[in-house]
Protein backbone atom coordinates (compact mmCIF):
# COMPACT_ATOMS: atom_id res chain seq x y z
CA UNK A 1 0.00 0.00 0.00
CA UNK A 2 1.65 3.25 -1.12
CA UNK A 3 1.96 6.19 1.29
CA UNK A 4 -0.29 9.14 0.63
CA UNK A 5 1.63 12.26 -0.50
CA UNK A 6 0.81 14.13 2.74
CA UNK A 7 2.17 11.42 4.99
CA UNK A 8 5.21 10.89 2.82
CA UNK A 9 5.91 14.64 2.96
CA UNK A 10 5.76 14.58 6.79
CA UNK A 11 8.38 11.84 6.90
CA UNK A 12 10.63 13.59 4.44
CA UNK A 13 10.34 16.84 6.40
CA UNK A 14 11.48 15.05 9.53
CA UNK A 15 14.55 13.86 7.68
CA UNK A 16 15.25 17.34 6.36
CA UNK A 17 14.96 18.83 9.86
CA UNK A 18 17.55 16.42 11.15
CA UNK A 19 19.83 17.21 8.24
CA UNK A 20 19.50 20.92 9.06
CA UNK A 21 20.95 20.38 12.54
CA UNK A 22 24.30 19.58 10.98
CA UNK A 23 24.46 23.05 9.46
CA UNK A 24 24.45 24.84 12.85
CA UNK A 25 28.03 25.44 14.06
CA UNK A 26 29.06 23.85 17.32
CA UNK A 27 29.29 26.58 19.96
CA UNK A 28 32.07 24.77 21.83
CA UNK A 29 34.23 24.99 18.70
CA UNK A 30 33.90 28.74 18.30
CA UNK A 31 36.98 30.67 19.35
CA UNK A 32 36.48 32.94 22.41
CA UNK A 33 38.05 36.39 22.49
CA UNK A 34 41.74 36.15 23.32
CA UNK A 35 42.58 37.55 26.74
CA UNK A 36 45.87 39.30 27.44
CA UNK A 37 46.93 36.29 29.51
CA UNK A 38 46.26 33.92 26.61
CA UNK A 39 48.12 36.02 24.08
CA UNK A 40 51.56 34.94 25.25
CA UNK A 41 53.03 31.46 25.62
CA UNK A 42 51.50 29.35 28.35
CA UNK A 43 53.49 29.03 31.52
CA UNK A 44 54.31 25.56 32.76
CA UNK A 45 52.66 25.04 36.18
CA UNK A 46 55.00 24.19 39.00
CA UNK A 47 54.24 21.13 41.12
CA UNK A 48 52.10 21.78 44.21
CA UNK A 49 54.87 20.28 46.31
CA UNK A 50 57.48 22.71 45.06
CA UNK A 51 60.23 23.03 47.63
CA UNK A 52 60.67 26.40 49.31
CA UNK A 53 63.33 28.57 47.75
CA UNK A 54 66.22 29.55 49.97
CA UNK A 55 66.45 33.28 50.75
CA UNK A 56 69.27 34.96 48.88
CA UNK A 57 70.99 37.38 51.23
CA UNK A 58 72.77 39.16 48.42
CA UNK A 59 69.77 39.40 46.11
CA UNK A 60 67.69 42.54 46.41
CA UNK A 61 64.07 42.86 45.32
CA UNK A 62 63.36 44.25 41.90
CA UNK A 63 62.52 47.92 41.67
CA UNK A 64 58.97 49.20 41.41
CA UNK A 65 57.24 48.52 38.14
CA UNK A 66 56.85 52.11 36.95
CA UNK A 67 55.60 52.37 33.36
CA UNK A 68 58.09 54.20 31.15
CA UNK A 69 57.17 55.95 27.89
CA UNK A 70 58.37 52.83 26.04
CA UNK A 71 56.20 50.64 28.27
CA UNK A 72 53.18 52.84 27.61
CA UNK A 73 53.79 52.64 23.87
CA UNK A 74 53.98 48.85 24.13
CA UNK A 75 50.69 48.77 26.04
CA UNK A 76 49.09 51.01 23.43
CA UNK A 77 50.27 48.75 20.63
CA UNK A 78 48.62 45.74 22.28
CA UNK A 79 45.24 47.44 22.62
CA UNK A 80 42.31 47.44 20.24
CA UNK A 81 41.28 50.95 21.28
CA UNK A 82 41.16 53.56 18.56
CA UNK A 83 44.05 56.01 18.43
CA UNK A 84 41.52 58.79 18.92
CA UNK A 85 40.35 57.25 22.21
CA UNK A 86 43.95 56.75 23.36
CA UNK A 87 44.74 60.40 22.69
CA UNK A 88 41.60 61.50 24.56
CA UNK A 89 42.62 59.40 27.54
CA UNK A 90 46.14 60.87 27.53
CA UNK A 91 44.76 64.40 27.36
CA UNK A 92 42.39 63.66 30.23
CA UNK A 93 45.28 62.49 32.44
CA UNK A 94 47.62 65.27 31.32
CA UNK A 95 45.01 67.79 32.46
CA UNK A 96 45.45 66.43 36.02
CA UNK A 97 49.21 67.04 36.03
CA UNK A 98 50.43 68.04 39.46
CA UNK A 99 47.02 67.51 41.06
CA UNK A 100 47.75 64.54 43.34
CA UNK A 101 44.23 64.54 44.78
CA UNK A 102 42.58 64.13 41.38
CA UNK A 103 45.15 61.55 40.35
CA UNK A 104 44.45 59.49 43.47
CA UNK A 105 40.69 59.67 42.86
CA UNK A 106 41.16 58.71 39.21
CA UNK A 107 43.35 55.74 40.15
CA UNK A 108 40.82 54.40 42.64
CA UNK A 109 37.92 54.94 40.22
CA UNK A 110 39.82 53.14 37.44
CA UNK A 111 40.58 50.25 39.80
CA UNK A 112 36.86 49.99 40.65
CA UNK A 113 35.94 49.85 36.97
CA UNK A 114 38.54 47.12 36.43
CA UNK A 115 37.09 45.15 39.34
CA UNK A 116 33.54 45.39 37.96
CA UNK A 117 34.71 44.42 34.46
CA UNK A 118 36.60 41.41 35.86
CA UNK A 119 33.45 40.27 37.68
CA UNK A 120 31.35 40.68 34.53
CA UNK A 121 33.92 38.79 32.43
CA UNK A 122 33.84 35.87 34.88
CA UNK A 123 30.02 35.85 34.82
CA UNK A 124 29.87 35.93 31.01
CA UNK A 125 32.41 33.12 30.74
CA UNK A 126 30.30 31.03 33.12
CA UNK A 127 27.16 31.71 31.09
CA UNK A 128 28.98 30.77 27.87
CA UNK A 129 30.11 27.55 29.54
CA UNK A 130 26.49 26.78 30.49
CA UNK A 131 25.38 27.46 26.90
CA UNK A 132 27.97 25.00 25.60
CA UNK A 133 26.64 22.33 27.98
CA UNK A 134 23.07 23.03 26.85
CA UNK A 135 24.13 22.80 23.21
CA UNK A 136 25.72 19.39 23.72
CA UNK A 137 22.53 18.17 25.41
CA UNK A 138 20.34 19.34 22.51
CA UNK A 139 22.70 17.90 19.91
CA UNK A 140 22.70 14.63 21.84
CA UNK A 141 18.90 14.47 21.59
CA UNK A 142 19.06 15.29 17.88
CA UNK A 143 21.61 12.56 17.29
CA UNK A 144 19.28 10.08 19.02
CA UNK A 145 16.29 11.28 16.98
CA UNK A 146 18.31 10.94 13.80
CA UNK A 147 18.99 7.27 14.46
CA UNK A 148 15.35 6.49 15.38
CA UNK A 149 13.84 8.27 12.40
CA UNK A 150 16.39 6.73 10.03
CA UNK A 151 15.29 3.22 11.10
CA UNK A 152 11.60 4.04 10.64
CA UNK A 153 12.20 5.67 7.27
CA UNK A 154 14.09 2.57 6.13
CA UNK A 155 11.16 0.35 7.09
CA UNK A 156 8.65 2.62 5.35
CA UNK A 157 10.85 2.73 2.27
CA UNK A 158 10.76 -1.08 2.07
CA UNK A 159 6.96 -1.00 2.29
CA UNK A 160 6.84 1.63 -0.45
CA UNK A 161 9.09 -0.40 -2.76
CA UNK A 162 6.96 -3.55 -2.32
CA UNK A 163 3.40 -2.32 -1.64
CA UNK A 164 0.59 -4.85 -1.06
CA UNK A 165 -1.80 -5.36 -4.01
CA UNK A 166 -4.89 -3.17 -4.23
CA UNK A 167 -8.09 -4.62 -2.72
CA UNK A 168 -9.95 -4.22 -5.98
CA UNK A 169 -7.45 -6.52 -7.71
CA UNK A 170 -6.90 -9.12 -4.96
CA UNK A 171 -9.63 -9.27 -2.28
CA UNK A 172 -7.82 -12.17 -0.63
CA UNK A 173 -5.06 -9.77 0.56
CA UNK A 174 -7.42 -7.63 2.64
CA UNK A 175 -5.76 -8.74 5.87
CA UNK A 176 -2.28 -7.70 4.67
CA UNK A 177 -3.59 -4.38 3.46
CA UNK A 178 -5.33 -3.76 6.79
CA UNK A 179 -2.16 -4.56 8.68
CA UNK A 180 -0.17 -2.12 6.52
CA UNK A 181 -2.79 0.57 7.08
CA UNK A 182 -2.69 0.01 10.86
CA UNK A 183 1.11 0.13 10.82
CA UNK A 184 1.16 3.39 8.86
CA UNK A 185 -1.56 4.92 11.03
CA UNK A 186 0.45 4.11 14.17
CA UNK A 187 3.82 5.27 12.86
CA UNK A 188 2.95 8.55 11.18
CA UNK A 189 1.63 10.33 14.34
CA UNK A 190 4.73 9.24 16.21
CA UNK A 191 6.88 10.59 13.41
CA UNK A 192 4.91 13.84 13.47
CA UNK A 193 5.52 14.15 17.24
CA UNK A 194 9.16 13.34 16.73
CA UNK A 195 9.39 15.95 13.97
CA UNK A 196 7.84 18.51 16.32
CA UNK A 197 10.41 17.61 18.98
CA UNK A 198 13.21 17.93 16.43
CA UNK A 199 11.85 21.31 15.36
CA UNK A 200 11.83 22.47 18.99
CA UNK A 201 15.42 21.29 19.48
CA UNK A 202 16.54 23.05 16.31
CA UNK A 203 14.91 26.25 17.56
CA UNK A 204 16.67 25.74 20.89
CA UNK A 205 20.00 25.42 19.06
CA UNK A 206 19.30 28.65 17.20
CA UNK A 207 18.40 30.41 20.46
CA UNK A 208 21.61 29.13 22.07
CA UNK A 209 23.64 30.49 19.18
CA UNK A 210 21.94 33.90 19.43
CA UNK A 211 22.51 34.01 23.20
CA UNK A 212 26.16 33.07 22.66
CA UNK A 213 26.59 35.93 20.18
CA UNK A 214 25.08 38.37 22.71
CA UNK A 215 27.35 37.08 25.47
CA UNK A 216 30.40 37.35 23.20
CA UNK A 217 29.47 40.97 22.47
CA UNK A 218 29.24 41.64 26.22
CA UNK A 219 32.57 39.89 26.75
CA UNK A 220 34.20 41.98 24.04
CA UNK A 221 32.84 45.20 25.59
CA UNK A 222 34.25 44.26 29.00
CA UNK A 223 37.64 43.40 27.52
CA UNK A 224 37.61 46.86 25.94
CA UNK A 225 36.99 48.35 29.39
CA UNK A 226 39.86 46.33 30.85
CA UNK A 227 42.17 47.47 28.04
CA UNK A 228 41.27 51.13 28.48
CA UNK A 229 41.58 51.05 32.27
CA UNK A 230 44.87 49.17 32.02
CA UNK A 231 46.28 52.01 29.94
CA UNK A 232 44.68 54.63 32.19
CA UNK A 233 46.19 53.14 35.37
CA UNK A 234 49.65 52.74 33.81
CA UNK A 235 49.55 56.34 32.54
CA UNK A 236 48.34 57.66 35.90
CA UNK A 237 51.10 55.83 37.76
CA UNK A 238 53.67 57.22 35.34
CA UNK A 239 52.20 60.73 35.71
CA UNK A 240 52.37 60.53 39.51
CA UNK A 241 56.06 59.61 39.25
CA UNK A 242 56.90 62.57 37.04
CA UNK A 243 58.90 65.27 38.76
CA UNK A 244 60.28 62.85 41.35
CA UNK A 245 63.66 62.23 39.80
CA UNK A 246 65.50 61.63 43.06
CA UNK A 247 63.91 60.14 46.15
CA UNK A 248 64.58 61.77 49.49
CA UNK A 249 67.44 60.39 51.55
CA UNK A 250 64.96 59.36 54.22
CA UNK A 251 62.86 57.19 51.87
CA UNK A 252 65.95 55.76 50.18
CA UNK A 253 67.35 54.73 53.56
CA UNK A 254 63.98 53.28 54.54
CA UNK A 255 63.86 51.12 51.43
CA UNK A 256 67.45 49.95 51.84
CA UNK A 257 66.79 48.94 55.44
CA UNK A 258 63.59 47.08 54.50
CA UNK A 259 65.46 45.15 51.82
CA UNK A 260 68.17 44.23 54.31
CA UNK A 261 65.58 43.03 56.84
CA UNK A 262 63.90 40.88 54.18
CA UNK A 263 67.24 39.29 53.30
CA UNK A 264 67.80 38.29 56.94
CA UNK A 265 64.27 37.22 57.90
CA UNK A 266 63.54 33.50 57.60
CA UNK A 267 59.77 33.68 58.20
CA UNK A 268 56.99 36.10 57.41
CA UNK A 269 56.38 36.62 61.13
CA UNK A 270 60.01 37.56 61.64
CA UNK A 271 59.92 39.90 58.64
CA UNK A 272 56.72 41.64 59.72
CA UNK A 273 57.96 41.89 63.30
CA UNK A 274 61.23 43.55 62.33
CA UNK A 275 59.52 45.87 59.84
CA UNK A 276 56.84 46.87 62.35
CA UNK A 277 59.41 47.49 65.05
CA UNK A 278 61.35 49.76 62.74
CA UNK A 279 58.16 51.53 61.60
CA UNK A 280 57.12 52.27 65.18
CA UNK A 281 59.88 54.86 65.33
CA UNK A 282 58.59 56.54 62.17
CA UNK A 283 55.67 58.94 62.25
CA UNK A 284 53.16 56.60 60.63
CA UNK A 285 50.97 55.88 63.61
CA UNK A 286 47.29 56.69 63.53
CA UNK A 287 45.51 58.01 66.62
CA UNK A 288 44.84 55.34 69.21
CA UNK A 289 41.31 54.01 69.27
CA UNK A 290 39.13 55.43 72.01
CA UNK A 291 37.05 52.59 73.51
CA UNK A 292 34.46 55.11 74.71
CA UNK A 293 34.10 56.82 71.33
CA UNK A 294 30.71 56.29 69.65
CA UNK A 295 30.62 53.95 66.68
CA UNK A 296 30.79 55.69 63.34
CA UNK A 297 27.79 55.45 61.06
CA UNK A 298 28.24 53.95 57.57
CA UNK A 299 27.76 57.43 56.12
CA UNK A 300 30.53 58.88 58.31
CA UNK A 301 32.88 56.07 57.22
CA UNK A 302 32.07 56.64 53.54
CA UNK A 303 32.63 60.40 53.86
CA UNK A 304 36.02 59.86 55.54
CA UNK A 305 37.13 57.38 52.88
CA UNK A 306 35.95 59.65 50.07
CA UNK A 307 38.65 62.21 50.88
CA UNK A 308 41.18 61.44 48.13
CA UNK A 309 43.54 64.17 49.40
CA UNK A 310 44.38 62.28 52.58
CA UNK A 311 47.99 61.36 53.28
CA UNK A 312 47.32 59.19 56.32
CA UNK A 313 44.60 56.66 57.17
CA UNK A 314 41.15 58.24 57.14
CA UNK A 315 40.11 56.26 60.22
CA UNK A 316 41.69 54.11 62.93
CA UNK A 317 42.04 50.63 61.50
CA UNK A 318 39.76 49.06 64.10
CA UNK A 319 37.00 51.44 62.98
CA UNK A 320 37.02 50.14 59.42
CA UNK A 321 36.10 46.57 60.38
CA UNK A 322 33.41 45.56 57.90
CA UNK A 323 34.54 48.16 55.34
CA UNK A 324 37.83 46.75 54.01
CA UNK A 325 38.06 46.31 50.25
CA UNK A 326 38.70 42.76 49.03
CA UNK A 327 42.08 43.08 47.25
CA UNK A 328 41.05 41.04 44.22
CA UNK A 329 38.15 39.21 42.59
CA UNK A 330 38.24 35.45 42.87
CA UNK A 331 37.19 32.31 44.67
CA UNK A 332 38.15 31.76 48.30
CA UNK A 333 39.76 28.30 48.30
CA UNK A 334 41.39 28.30 51.74
CA UNK A 335 39.94 29.84 54.90
CA UNK A 336 41.65 31.15 58.00
CA UNK A 337 42.44 28.28 60.38
CA UNK A 338 42.19 25.55 57.72
CA UNK A 339 44.99 23.13 56.90
CA UNK A 340 47.43 24.82 54.51
CA UNK A 341 48.44 21.61 52.70
CA UNK A 342 51.95 21.69 54.18
CA UNK A 343 51.14 20.29 57.61
CA UNK A 344 50.34 23.67 59.16
CA UNK A 345 47.38 25.97 59.73
CA UNK A 346 46.56 28.85 57.41
CA UNK A 347 46.94 32.24 59.08
CA UNK A 348 45.05 33.97 56.28
CA UNK A 349 42.86 33.28 53.28
CA UNK A 350 43.82 32.21 49.75
CA UNK A 351 41.91 33.44 46.72
CA UNK A 352 42.22 31.91 43.25
CA UNK A 353 41.99 34.73 40.69
CA UNK A 354 41.88 35.26 36.96
CA UNK A 355 45.17 35.52 35.10
CA UNK A 356 46.64 39.03 35.40
CA UNK A 357 43.92 40.02 37.85
CA UNK A 358 44.23 43.40 39.51
CA UNK A 359 45.26 43.66 43.20
CA UNK A 360 44.30 46.75 45.21
CA UNK A 361 44.99 48.01 48.73
CA UNK A 362 42.50 46.53 51.21
CA UNK A 363 42.83 49.63 53.43
CA UNK A 364 44.75 52.85 53.88
CA UNK A 365 48.34 52.33 54.93
CA UNK A 366 52.06 52.76 54.33
CA UNK A 367 54.03 50.25 52.29
CA UNK A 368 56.39 48.57 54.76
CA UNK A 369 57.79 46.20 52.16
CA UNK A 370 57.30 45.23 48.54
CA UNK A 371 59.23 42.78 46.40
CA UNK A 372 60.07 39.06 46.24
CA UNK A 373 60.35 37.13 49.48
CA UNK A 374 61.44 33.49 49.81
CA UNK A 375 59.03 31.47 47.64
CA UNK A 376 55.95 33.65 48.09
CA UNK A 377 56.40 35.52 44.83
CA UNK A 378 56.07 39.30 45.00
CA UNK A 379 54.60 40.44 48.33
CA UNK A 380 53.28 43.72 49.70
CA UNK A 381 53.13 44.46 53.44
CA UNK A 382 51.07 47.46 54.56
CA UNK A 383 51.29 49.21 57.91
CA UNK A 384 47.62 50.07 58.43
CA UNK A 385 48.09 51.73 61.83
CA UNK A 386 47.32 50.74 65.44
CA UNK A 387 49.87 47.91 65.20
CA UNK A 388 47.89 46.25 62.39
CA UNK A 389 49.48 45.01 59.19
CA UNK A 390 48.08 43.57 55.97
CA UNK A 391 50.09 41.08 53.91
CA UNK A 392 49.41 40.24 50.25
CA UNK A 393 51.52 37.46 48.69
CA UNK A 394 51.65 35.76 45.30
CA UNK A 395 51.67 38.83 43.02
CA UNK A 396 53.69 38.93 39.82
CA UNK A 397 54.10 42.72 39.54
CA UNK A 398 54.05 45.48 42.17
CA UNK A 399 53.56 49.16 41.29
CA UNK A 400 54.10 50.85 44.68
CA UNK A 401 57.22 51.91 46.59
CA UNK A 402 58.40 51.22 50.13
CA UNK A 403 57.35 54.15 52.32
CA UNK A 404 54.53 55.18 49.98
CA UNK A 405 51.12 55.92 51.47
CA UNK A 406 48.30 54.16 49.60
CA UNK A 407 44.59 54.69 49.91
CA UNK A 408 42.01 51.94 50.16
CA UNK A 409 41.20 50.61 46.68
CA UNK A 410 44.36 51.96 45.06
CA UNK A 411 46.13 49.53 42.65
CA UNK A 412 49.13 47.73 44.18
CA UNK A 413 50.00 45.40 41.30
CA UNK A 414 48.76 42.42 39.32
CA UNK A 415 48.67 38.65 39.51
CA UNK A 416 50.45 36.40 37.05
CA UNK A 417 49.09 33.51 34.99
CA UNK A 418 49.60 30.76 37.60
CA UNK A 419 50.28 30.15 41.27
CA UNK A 420 53.66 31.55 42.29
CA UNK A 421 55.66 29.58 44.88
CA UNK A 422 54.04 27.43 47.54
CA UNK A 423 51.34 29.89 48.47
CA UNK A 424 48.68 27.20 48.49
CA UNK A 425 47.93 23.52 47.91
CA UNK A 426 44.33 22.93 46.81
CA UNK A 427 42.34 21.02 44.23
CA UNK A 428 42.86 24.02 41.94
CA UNK A 429 46.51 23.02 41.62
CA UNK A 430 49.08 25.49 40.38
CA UNK A 431 47.41 26.32 37.06
CA UNK A 432 45.68 29.45 38.37
CA UNK A 433 47.14 32.46 40.17
CA UNK A 434 46.49 32.55 43.91
CA UNK A 435 46.61 35.57 46.22
CA UNK A 436 47.35 34.96 49.90
CA UNK A 437 45.86 37.60 52.24
CA UNK A 438 46.75 37.92 55.91
CA UNK A 439 45.86 40.45 58.62
CA UNK A 440 47.98 40.77 61.77
CA UNK A 441 47.69 42.71 65.03
CA UNK A 442 50.81 43.04 67.17
CA UNK A 443 52.29 40.54 64.70
CA UNK A 444 49.71 37.89 65.61
CA UNK A 445 47.35 36.54 62.92
CA UNK A 446 43.82 37.93 62.92
CA UNK A 447 40.80 36.10 61.52
CA UNK A 448 39.74 38.32 58.59
CA UNK A 449 36.14 37.12 58.74
CA UNK A 450 33.84 40.10 59.16
CA UNK A 451 36.42 42.67 58.10
CA UNK A 452 35.48 42.82 54.41
CA UNK A 453 32.88 45.09 52.85
CA UNK A 454 32.32 42.49 50.11
CA UNK A 455 32.95 38.86 51.09
CA UNK A 456 35.13 36.75 48.81
CA UNK A 457 33.10 34.97 46.18
CA UNK A 458 32.55 31.40 47.29
CA UNK A 459 32.96 28.48 45.01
Amino acid sequence: MALRPGKRLTILLAGLLLAGAANLPLLAQTEPPATPAEAGPAATPAPATEAPAEPAATETPAGPVVPTPADLEEIEASLTLSQERIEELKAEIAEMEGDRTRQNAALIAAAQRVSLAEIEVADVEQRLSDLIVNEFEVRGRLDGSNAEIANVLAALERITLNPPPALIVDPDDALGSARSAILIAAIVPQLRAKADAVTADLKALTDIKLQALEEEATLKANYAVLEEERLRIATLIAARKQGIEVRSDELAAEEAEAVALAARATTLQELIGSLSERASSVSTATPAADPDAPLLTPEQVRVALANSARTEPALPFAAVRGYLTMPTNGVNVLDYGAGDGFGGISHGISVVTRAEAQVVAPSDGWVLYKGPYLNYGQIVILNTGQNYTALLAGLETVTVDIGQFVQMGMPLGTMGSRTIGRSITTNAGAAQPTLYIELRHNNEPVDPTGWWANPTQSG
